[in-house]
């Protein structure tokens, strides 16, 4: 196995995406907590769920990890927030700064997909941290909420899926670009 897609889902939407991603290229899927040595890997791929500010197993996965020449990283964010949004997109930026070194990062493809959330499925620690997220922001005064607040606010309790296999095209072409 010279490739391999990683993933880190809680959920099942990463997960989904991981599994499609290893369907249209032919490699490998694997969860990050059973992640080979990357040393010897050719083109990684690591697909990470947004929680809290933070991608699923990222930092556990990369510790440690540098890029070597001829190797290509591509990092896939799958979150319930829309990556559209400029003020999202930052957050998002923003979580990869605190979590990965800056010499990783900037050699790194990154990319950032929607996922979705069913409210019944939430561990019950986190259908409470939603509870309360949801409470405060229904507080906050309209003009100073954000998108992602707002988002939160009309999919509270619901099940929402944004998955659509369609935005991986780039990431498939990205994975076979040839690696300089």
């Amino acid at each position: 196995m010279k490739d391999v897609i990683l993933y880190g889902s809680q959920y099942g939407s990463t997960y989904r995406y991981a599994q499609k991603l290893s369907e249209q290229t032919g490699i490998p899927a694997v969860s990050y907590k059973d992640a080979p040595a990357l040393s010897d890997k050719k083109i990684i791929v690591y697909l990470g769920g947004l929680y809290a500010g933070g991608i699923l197993g990222l930092m556990k996965t990369l510790r440690g990890f540098s890029l070597r020449d001829g190797q290509k990283l591509l990092i896939v964010t799958v979150g319930l927030a829309d990556p559209n949004e400029p003020e999202n997109l930052n957050n998002i930026r923003a979580s990869l700064q605190r979590q990965l070194p800056a010499r990783l990062l900037d050699r790194a493809k990154v990319f950032y997909l929607r996922g979705g959330i069913d409210y019944q499925k939430l561990s019950f620690g986190h259908r409470t941290m939603m509870k309360l997220l949801y409470q405060s922001l229904r507080r906050t005064p309209l003009e100073k909420q954000t998108a992602e607040d707002r988002a939160l606010i009309e999919t509270y309790g619901k099940q929402v899926d944004f998955t659509d296999f369609g935005v991986l095209e780039p990431i498939i072409w990205e994975i076979q670009r040839e690696t300089k």
